[in-house]
């Protein structure tokens, strides 16, 4: 229950807070509505154990626990707080309780904070038996417990795509397109888009323009209402198989476009054409950053790892230098230029670095590249945005059915969030990349397994 979700009943409630919630919005406290909202003690103890680092969950953590700081004020925590004014409703913290009847710790084991969790709010219920009691929490199996002891459970909703299946591609095809558009974008390049249904006349996107046997690949710029035929430009020795790559790289090169976001599946070339269009681009900016969020295996920090800090992260960061292989590689006979982007690399002109090393600079004059975007947070991508200093760039690429986070899908992931929410401004353009270009056995694997 959320901003998001229509409160059909007038039955008061309270909403119990797992820490999964806080780590994905720290500011979800003033997201219930007129309801109350309970912070079990053990997820102070979960957020104090976290409030430490550089990454975003640890941020996450110390921002809400300055948040409720603040809205307490000198009133103690264990009391019912107002939160926002007589209109909101009320926060506290509510002390570890073993509910009459049904006891978490009993029936599951006593070893696990979420076992804490859910006897505070079984507890909660007894309480209160004339309010309905919700645990919210992004922990699918937590919320599976709560339902089995007749406790009401939910995701967290503010910030989810209700229906991922129609999510914004940046594209459509046009057809029965007259042919004397045709003939007037091929010779002036640029035409008019009055005349045409466009769907959303509001939103940059890519065309497909079709009439009889002719195709003819265009982008819709919102700002002037104008067509403007697509090429099958080259960047860095890279070619775009397919009329979706194209469209990327028009994107990619497109210097009134400052945001891109590009989605598909495995093999379709996002993070390629990401980097080979910041290196045909190199002269126009300061630095490249490529960039990715490290999700280590069992969720375990990398400093549980053996070797230094390099050794420690190059193993997450290798397909980002696959593809630095490859573009160096579509140089075979040029040797000059293979010393070229090696030297860009020893110089600091391109950077390859875990997305957590550069979290609190200011980026300006960086092309600066997120790959796996899909394994950020929707605060995450905002923050990222927010560092843009002038004449920078940013590109996000990832595939939104292959999240390695837990807690996150495809509905709740950033780079849904940010494709469905900045598709109208005139600064961001977007492609959904379809068909895999990798190898056909790979696309066996995306198409049949």
């Amino acid at each position: 229950m959320s901003k998001a979700v229509k409160t059909s009943s007038l039955q008061q409630k309270i909403f119990v807070l797992d820490t999964s919630v806080i780590l994905y919005d720290h500011n979800a406290l003033n997201n219930f509505q007129e309801h109350d909202v309970a912070i079990p003690i053990v997820v102070l103890e979960e957020l104090d154990n976290m409030k430490n680092g550089n990454e975003t969950r640890n941020a996450e953590a110390r921002n809400f626990i300055r948040l409720i700081d603040n809205a307490s004020g000198s009133k103690l925590m264990n009391q019912w707080i107002s939160l926002n004014g007589n209109k909101s409703g009320r926060f506290k913290v509510v002390m570890d309780k073993k509910p009459d009847h049904a006891d978490a710790e009993a029936i599951f084991g006593g070893a696990k904070f979420d076992h804490r969790i859910l006897n505070t709010a079984l507890s909660l219920k007894q309480e209160f038996p004339a309010k309905k009691v919700v645990l919210v929490s992004k922990d699918i199996c937590l919320r599976l417990k709560a339902k089995s002891l007749e406790l009401h459970a939910e995701d967290y909703e503010t910030g989810k795509i209700k229906n991922v299946d129609e999510l914004y591609t940046g594209k459509t095809t046009l057809t029965k397109v007259p042919e004397s558009l045709f003939l007037e974008l091929k010779k002036e390049g640029s035409v008019g888009a009055e005349l045409l249904e466009i769907p959303d006349k509001e939103a940059n996107h890519f065309c497909i323009l079709k009439s009889n046997r002719k195709t003819l690949n265009t982008w819709y710029d919102a700002s002037s209402r104008q067509l403007h035929v697509v090429g099958t430009k080259k960047i860095f020795n890279i070619s775009p198989k397919n009329h979706e790559q194209a469209f990327a790289i028009h994107a990619l090169l497109n210097p009134e476009i400052k945001l891109v976001t590009i989605q598909g599946k495995a093999g379709t070339g996002k993070t390629l054409l990401a980097i080979a269009g910041a290196l045909e681009q190199r002269k126009d900016y300061r630095q490249i950053y490529v960039t990715r969020p490290i999700i280590p295996l069992s969720n375990k920090d990398i400093g549980f790892l053996p070797g230094d800090a390099k050794s420690k992260i190059d193993p997450y960061m290798a397909p980002i230098w696959d593809n630095l292989r490859f573009i160096k590689e579509q140089y075979s006979h040029d040797l000059k230029m293979q010393g070229k982007i090696d030297e860009f690399v020893s110089t600091g002109k391109i950077v390859i670095t875990p997305l957590a090393y550069i979290r609190g600079r200011t980026l300006s004059k960086i092309f600066f590249i997120v790959d796996e975007a899909q394994n950020l947070t929707p605060h995450e991508i905002k923050t990222i945005i927010s560092r843009a200093g002038e004449d920078t760039k940013i590109v996000f690429t990832g595939d939104i059915y292959q999240i390695d986070t837990p807690y996150l899908d495809a509905e709740s992931n950033g780079l849904s969030y940010l494709i469905e929410n900045a598709k109208n401004h005139s600064l961001y353009a977007h492609i959904t990349l379809d068909k895999g270009e990798r190898s056909e056995l790979a696309n066996l694997a995306n198409d049949l397994l």
